[in-house]
């Protein structure tokens, strides 16, 4: 199917990606000659013919070992450049981007080079793109706590322009209580939070990232509707839900489309945006998604423009940057009537 041209997308946020998941093979390729990295395949061709994943563990697996060529404020740079570049021309207005500082000093990259390579370009990205963005800084669920507690002093520390905080990585056997004092001490620093939780773990971990971290976002979530009661608690108080279905799909969360919770989601009143999270793995950027969710719940134009304008609902921005927004989306509605 061929991709639909700007115009006929809404303007939308994405707010679930990881910018260490957007390294494209080529890119992979030209960060490895630069820095003299040995990749594990011999071209890109052959890498991309590897994202074939059998569970998040596997995708993990790949994930961490592609983050190898990424060693320079330079790398960081033109990876957070050719993200936006991209998504620019899949409508997105507004970029709320997880990077993983953990997965960088391990390898022994300092802080300050991760950061002041995507900050660099961030700042510029309104002006050069039309993107608006806020970083969030997501620590690794499968490490220790006092780790990413370490961690975040030191982006405090730094004063690192980050917006908020985020938990990923393996869900499964690591609840998200582990992590209460790291996003006790970030709701303290006036940090915002989110959580991955539900993803392929029970919607319990989804109360107590609410209940325990306090996170005032979660990502994926997708369990959420084995819990009739959280079902009700999260569209009473409209949580925002940043689900990336393609994603589940891949991962094998779900086994397919049409049989992935997001209809009932929306159906139930919830406030949930669509999502690439790890757009080349997954072979799908957010119009792409967009592509696929359409045809798969044959969304109308009024359908497609609440789930836009439910992005921005569930962004960071500060109020009258989110009713700038929707009245964008709510032109977009307008235009096909």
């Amino acid at each position: 199917m061929a991709p639909l041209p700007p115009a006929a997308r809404p303007p939308r946020a994405e707010l679930h990606v990881h910018l260490e998941g957007t390294l494209e093979p080529d890119l992979a390729f030209e960060l490895a000659a630069r820095n003299g990295v040995v990749l594990p395949y011999p071209d890109p061709e052959s890498l991309r013919a590897a994202y074939e994943f059998e569970d998040l563990q596997s995708f993990l697996d790949l994930y961490t070992a592609g983050m190898s060529v990424l060693r320079t404020e330079a790398d960081f740079a033109d990876l957070t450049r050719a993200y936006l570049t991209r998504v620019a021309r899949a409508g997105v207005r507004h970029a709320e981007i997880s990077f993983d500082p953990q997965a960088h000093l391990v390898r022994g990259v300092p802080l300050d080079v991760v950061v002041g390579g995507i900050a660099g370009v961030l700042e510029r990205s309104e002006t050069e793109l039309g993107i608006s963005t806020l970083l969030i800084a997501s620590f690794h669920r499968d490490r220790d706590s006092a780790d990413a507690l370490d961690v975040l002093e030191r982006l405090l520390a730094m004063a690192a322009p980050i917006v908020g905080i985020g938990l990923d990585s393996a869900e499964a056997g690591y609840p998200p209580g582990r992590f209460e004092a790291v996003y006790a001490r970030a709701a303290q620093a006036g940090l915002r939070r989110t959580a991955h939780a539900g993803e392929e773990g029970p919607a319990a971990n989804i109360r107590d990232a609410l209940d325990v971290l306090h996170a005032e976002r979660i990502d994926h979530g997708i369990s959420v509707v084995q819990d009739p009661d959280l079902v009700a608690r999260v569209v009473a108080q409209q949580v925002p839900f940043t689900v990336c279905p393609v994603s589940n799909v891949r991962l094998r969360a779900v086994p397919s489309l049409a049989e992935h919770p997001l209809p009932a989601m929306i159906e139930a009143g919830m406030l949930v945006s669509i999502n690439s999270d790890d757009p080349p793995y997954f072979n799908a950027y957010l119009d792409d998604v967009d592509d696929a969710v359409t045809a798969a719940y044959e969304l109308t134009r009024d359908q497609r423009a609440a789930l836009a304008a439910a992005s921005f609902r569930g962004s960071f921005l500060a109020p009258d940057r989110v009713a700038g927004r929707l009245a964008e989306v709510e032109a977009w509605r307008t235009a096909g009537e």
